[in-house]
């Protein structure tokens, strides 16, 4: 099975592969950035957020147990199918195209874990920043969470095998015309799968860029999920907070 490069990230979200090779996620770390995060920007007692390519939903789901009147967005309908089982009043997901605008606006949008910058078309790009820009409310700040890709290029492991639930992931990652590349190769029952994760290789330069041109202003930047301050060099995280 090979997919199609166009919209290799709508086939590989969809396979319960990716959620097999990326099951060791660390749900502590990711509820403890929830918690800085949401405290340093100060949303208010039962506020609503925005997840923006939310994927099974675990950022939304903890953001609810906080308190938050919570969408949880995802262009994979497999992925928004099992998120769906968890739904309550003040916790809903769609599919939906973070490209495009949604049909509400928020305290907050929240677009995290690298969750940008697949697109083929680099017009959506800046369509997903003037998106999220229309889904805030007066007060509201949007969030996104990229990798460091400076700091991801300088530390690339070329070649490794992931192994996780008998199942031998064998990955190569290289630089590409501007894209960070992960091949990602294996056999399952019988069947060998190819996929590849592209993600371009944004800087703070580019994004400021891209916020420029989408009308929003950056306030804060971060290098890590702690908020302490960016390193081009030394950071693995690049969150940027604007308005």
């Amino acid at each position: 099975m090979t997919n199609n490069t166009t919209t290799w990230f709508t086939s590989w979200f969809d396979t319960p592969f990716y959620h097999i090779l990326y099951k060791d996620r660390d749900d502590t770390e990711a509820h403890a950035f929830m918690d800085t995060l949401t405290d340093y920007l100060n949303i208010p007692d039962g506020g609503t957020v925005l997840d923006l390519a939310c994927g099974k939903g675990r950022h939304a789901l903890y953001l609810n147990k906080m308190g938050y009147d919570v969408t949880g967005v995802d262009l994979s309908s497999n992925s928004i199918e099992f998120a769906k089982q968890f739904e309550n009043h003040r916790l809903h997901f769609a599919v939906h195209d973070m490209c495009t605008p949604y049909h509400k606006q928020f305290d907050a949008v929240f677009n995290l874990f690298t969750s940008f910058g697949y697109f083929e078309d680099e017009a959506d790009n800046l369509n997903t920043i003037k998106a999220i820009k229309a889904e805030l409310n007066d007060f509201g700040f949007g969030v996104i969470d990229f990798m460091n890709s400076e700091f991801v290029i300088d530390n690339l492991v070329p070649e490794e095998v992931k192994t996780v639930d008998d199942i031998d992931f064998h990955l190569k990652r290289y630089v590409e015309d501007g894209y960070i590349i992960k091949d990602i190769t294996f056999t399952a029952d019988d069947k060998l799968y190819n996929f590849q994760e592209r993600v371009r290789g944004f800087t703070l330069a580019d994004f400021e860029s891209l916020f420029e041109q989408a009308d929003v202003y950056l306030l804060d930047v971060f290098g890590d999920y702690k908020l302490n301050k960016f390193n081009a060099k030394t950071s693995e995280r690049l969150v940027m907070i604007f308005k």
